[in-house]
């Protein structure tokens, strides 16, 4: 199949084409979010509808409330740039050293040490996620899970931060988050890639799966926080094939960062250059699509 010329895909995208865009849970593999983004940009067209689960969410929202792709990704290396004085402005809100309100950044629950995850979103996200749903240019939905209800949870409206955070409160790390009479954790653990949200909201879905498992050939005992956050990623990747078996979306993106794990944000760099090869599939894909 030939390659569309990009300024015929340019002006498809910017005719009636309309396109939806769903970005996947996965910890810090989700900075490869933002080359997607950032091939949107290059191509001068936006998304009529975003959903967005745990880090997909965070990404999500800053993008629908009006910022670049290059904006973001600047956003995210200043502040991981420098791993140890980022830790000590948490431990510091934790003790109150710098606001009496944050005292309660990590609560002890049981055994580990927990982060309070509408704080982290107040503080660390003020400037890229909004108040509130309506302050959005782009309509976005995101999601959480209902702990006691076992049940996917959805947010579109009202409060945007505390969605947000409940949609990141990673279980054994994020302490729930109590929002609309309901007790919520991370998104990821019923719905990691929400395509299915936008069926009807655009003509064209378009989904950034970052699950895929590294191939591991070791056969050591894992460290206790390693199990559990692989356990995670075993899970959602097992709820991703099972969607895509049912119903897959026009597009299906899935960034070579297999091999990262979820809380290394301080790799946020080589992270975003494994991703960047994204952007020139996205756009070979979109031009198949339309010339089909």
């Amino acid at each position: 199949m030939k390659t569309i010329k990009l300024g015929k895909l340019l002006r498809a995208l910017r005719g009636p084409q309309t396109i939806g865009l769903a970005l996947g849970s996965g910890g810090a593999r989700g900075l490869a979010h933002i080359p997607v983004l950032e091939a949107f940009d290059e191509l001068g067209v936006k998304p009529v509808a975003i959903a967005g689960s745990s880090i997909g969410a965070v990404v999500g929202a800053a993008y629908a409330d009006g910022m670049t792709g290059r904006e973001i990704r600047k956003f995210a290396t200043d502040m991981l740039r420098d791993g140890p004085k980022l830790m000590r402005r948490m431990a510091a809100l934790q003790f109150g050293q710098m606001r009496g309100q944050f005292r309660d950044l990590f609560r002890l629950a049981g055994a580990p040490m927990q982060v309070d995850a509408i704080t982290i979103a107040n503080e660390f996200m003020a400037t890229i996620v909004p108040e509130k749903f309506s302050d959005l240019q782009i309509p976005l939905q995101v999601v959480a899970t209902d702990y006691w209800a076992r049940e996917e949870v959805v947010f579109n409206k009202g409060p945007l931060r505390p969605a947000v955070a409940a949609s990141m409160a990673i279980p054994g790390l994020t302490r729930p988050v109590e929002l609309g009479g309901r007790v919520l954790i991370d998104g990821g653990t019923t719905n990691p890639l929400p395509f299915d949200l936008l069926n009807g909201a655009a003509d064209i879905v378009i989904a950034v799966d970052i699950t895929p498992l590294a191939e591991r050939r070791e056969k050591a005992v894992p460290a206790p926080f390693e199990s559990l956050f692989m356990a995670l990623h075993i899970m959602s990747n097992a709820i991703v094939a099972e969607k895509l078996k049912a119903r897959a979306p026009d597009i299906l993106l899935q960034p070579k960062v297999h091999t990262f794990g979820a809380l290394e944000f301080f790799r946020a760099t080589p992270i975003l250059r494994a991703a960047d090869p994204i952007k020139e599939e996205l756009k070979r894909k979109l031009g198949a699509l339309l010339e089909a």
